[in-house]
């Protein structure tokens, strides 16, 4: 019972020192869609004890219309434009765990937003894993194609390497969302004390 006790006031601390060497930046969760940076997110958000926020649900919330109906009705243009606005309301130097849309981060403004006011987590899929994710909703304006998996492969070309400029890099893969998360958070405690940006070498391994 002692021991669970100190370990649990040991955790407590930690906790505490990562938000604390936060100090007022948000944690930015960039990806392609299926990453799984909502799922991920919120996990973080609640070990750190820190706001969650969805991106894509803030824009649609502005716009009192769902990303798709944007995409229908004003095109994607239209779309980027108010998803620029929102990320930078939303970096507003406070700590709290922000979940972006695949295309956010494509951003030259969004990502010097970011490199300003929070620090950048790419959660890196392969091909596989975003299509079986992908594929389980059909609210995915930009897979509308009549090859999806064609369309990913595409965006994979596009996106990675500016994707590859965040200040952290974690393997998203097929276990549970816990592990991706426990993962991030020491990278990211890491990347704070100046240590390893990246969760690769460890998220590459097979859980144990």
């Amino acid at each position: 019972m002692q021991q669970d006790a100190i370990r649990s006031e040991d955790a407590a601390r930690s906790v505490a020192e990562l938000v604390e060497r936060l100090g007022g930046r948000a944690i930015v969760l960039v990806g392609l869609m299926g990453a799984g940076k909502t799922s991920v997110g919120k996990r973080i958000a609640a070990r750190l004890q820190l706001p969650f926020v969805d991106a894509d649900a803030e824009i649609e919330k502005a716009a009192a219309a769902t990303i798709p109906e944007i995409f229908a009705k004003h095109g994607e243009a239209y779309f980027r434009d108010g998803e620029r606005r929102v990320i930078r309301r939303l970096l507003d130097k406070r700590a709290k765990v922000l979940a972006t849309g695949g295309g956010a981060f494509m951003s030259p403004e969004t990502r010097a937003a970011i490199a300003v006011g929070a620090v950048s987590i790419w959660l890196r899929a392969d091909l596989d894993i975003l299509m079986a994710r992908v594929r389980k909703r059909s609210n995915r304006p930009l897979l509308h194609t009549e090859d999806p998996e064609a369309t990913m492969r595409r965006l994979m070309d596009e996106r990675y390497p500016v994707y590859a400029t965040a200040d952290i890099h974690v393997v998203s893969r097929d276990v549970p969302h816990e592990i991706v998360a426990e993962e991030t958070l020491s990278a990211l405690a890491g990347f704070l004390a100046g240590g390893s940006p990246s969760a690769e070498d460890v998220s590459e391994r097979p859980p144990t």
